[in-house]
């Protein structure tokens, strides 16, 4: 057998291939939408990639589920509650895909989603054992998927999780050796919980996840409900979108390089101008109105949280990594980049730039104590940071997901001075809020620098916190 496992630190999103030696089938589950790395190492072991399984439609990524279709031929299979507006193969439960020795059994696991399902690996059709069970979104290394994306769809996160409870249970009758191999690890927003490990066993997890503890339905509904992360602005459309019969990407096609002259014309004509630079030279100089995400990172996140999907996107920061800035938004669907900037920022005439405060934390206590009344502290991290390690006392929690449905909340009559955990968000959020006509200036080394260098105390913030697992 061959079995790897692809790991997508940006997004913590875990794929994965399976193939057989002897048929030289494979099989690919949960790829995302560049796909070059499965058919390269499809050729590299003589395999053929004849199936794609997706264990659910993802909220959190555009799956390449289509992609992969087009340059290989191979046919799409989700389990059979799947509803979609393409044609696929449709996998029952209990059903076997016998990929010559290698057999992979479907297990119908709704909760998380109505049509989730996990794909049990054996690499020999018999094997009392499996070699291991990939869990999709239903179980994770130490947690379980959240149910409570559906609520728009008429799904109450309450029946989704009595329906994962019955799910979960189903997992624990597999023996105890059997590796788990979900598609999430630490920092998704699809769980709270997540640990950095990218495998477990059924045994270890029996023992060590909170939510498969000897408890009723009732308890463990309450259980995962509670205290979930802030839903991520964009998995809506995403969610939606991996529904759809979409354009392909093509990964390899360069990104349309604009002239100075292009750039300011497509920027006039309403496109949104994302300046990927890290936040320090964005400070230095950017165009009016520009948004800085940084390009490393959980960037395609940030850019889920601060973006509209379908905004008009051209792009400025090195002009060398265009194409893949380009490849990281199409990764969430976010599809309309008009073309990136072909030189460097500071050849736009300097009548269009603009530079951008950043507080020093002593600077920001000495006006805290001289007027603390003249502005207003935005604390844009998740509320679960907030509970760990405190905040700026009376600062405003508004994480970074809910900013832009929220910006009604904020005063528009006064300074902002927006901080994160270490001034990467921040820097986002207080080019986002400039964007929308707010004044905003963001603390340099946001609360680390705060606290941990300076040692300035730490409140509890204006708003209660709840744990929602995303680390900073």
């Amino acid at each position: 057998m061959v079995f790897v496992q692809f790991y997508l630190e940006c997004l913590s999103h875990a794929s994965y291939l399976v193939g057989d030696r002897t048929s030289g089938r494979a099989v690919v589950v949960d790829p995302q939408r560049d796909v070059n790395d499965y058919i390269a190492t499809a050729e590299r072991h003589g395999l053929t990639i004849e199936r794609v399984v997706e264990t659910h439609v993802h909220a959190d990524f555009l799956s390449g589920h289509l992609e992969l279709a087009e340059r290989t031929g191979a046919r799409i299979s989700y389990g059979s509650a799947a509803e979609l507006d393409f044609d696929i193969d449709p996998l029952a439960d209990g059903e076997h895909l016998a990929l010559g020795e290698v057999d992979l059994e479907v297990l119908h696991t709704p909760g998380h989603t109505p049509e989730s399902i996990c794909v049990v690996v054996r690499e020999h059709v018999g094997d009392a054992v499996p070699y291991g069970v990939l869990t999709g979104d239903t179980l994770f290394i130490g947690d379980v998927g959240r149910p409570d994306l559906l609520t728009s769809r008429g799904r109450s996160a309450e029946e989704m999780a009595r329906a994962l409870y019955g799910s979960t249970r189903a997992l624990l009758a597999l023996p105890d050796d059997t590796r788990v191999l979900p598609a999430h690890g630490a920092g998704s927003a699809c769980g709270k919980n997540l640990s950095t490990a990218l495998s477990s066993t059924i045994g270890e997890q029996r023992r060590d996840n909170y939510a498969l503890a000897d408890m009723t339905e009732d308890e463990f509904a309450a259980a995962v409900i509670e205290a979930q992360p802030t839903v991520p602005a964009y998995f809506a459309f995403t969610s939606v979108r991996n529904r759809q019969a979409r354009p392909v990407l093509d990964e390899d096609a360069p990104v349309e390089p604009l002239t100075p002259d292009a750039f300011l014309r497509a920027w006039t004509g309403g496109a949104t101008v994302l300046d990927t630079r890290d936040p320090e030279s964005f400070a230095s100089g950017h165009l009016r109105g520009a948004i800085n995400i940084p390009l490393g990172g959980r960037f395609a996140e940030l850019a889920g949280g601060v973006l509209d999907a379908g905004d008009a996107i051209v792009l400025c920061g090195d002009p060398a990594a265009a194409r893949e800035a380009r490849n990281r938004l199409a990764r969430i669907g976010f599809d309309r980049v008009q073309g990136a900037l072909s030189t460097v920022v500071d050849v736009v005439d300097a009548e269009h730039l603009n530079v951008a405060a950043r507080v020093e934390a002593d600077a920001l206590a000495d006006r805290l104590a001289d007027a603390p009344g003249d502005l207003t502290l935005l604390d844009v991290r998740g509320p679960g940071e907030v509970r760990d390690v405190g905040t700026i006392p009376g600062a405003r929690l508004v994480p970074l997901p809910e900013l832009l449905a929220r910006l009604g909340e904020l005063p528009a009559d006064r300074p902002l001075t927006v901080f994160c955990a270490g001034g990467t968000r921040s820097s986002v959020a207080a080019s986002a809020l400039r964007a929308h006509g707010f004044d905003a200036v963001d603390l340099r080394g946001g609360f680390s620098a705060w606290h941990g260098e300076v040692a300035h105390p730490a409140g509890t913030g204006s708003e209660d916190p709840t744990p929602d697992g995303v680390p900073a």
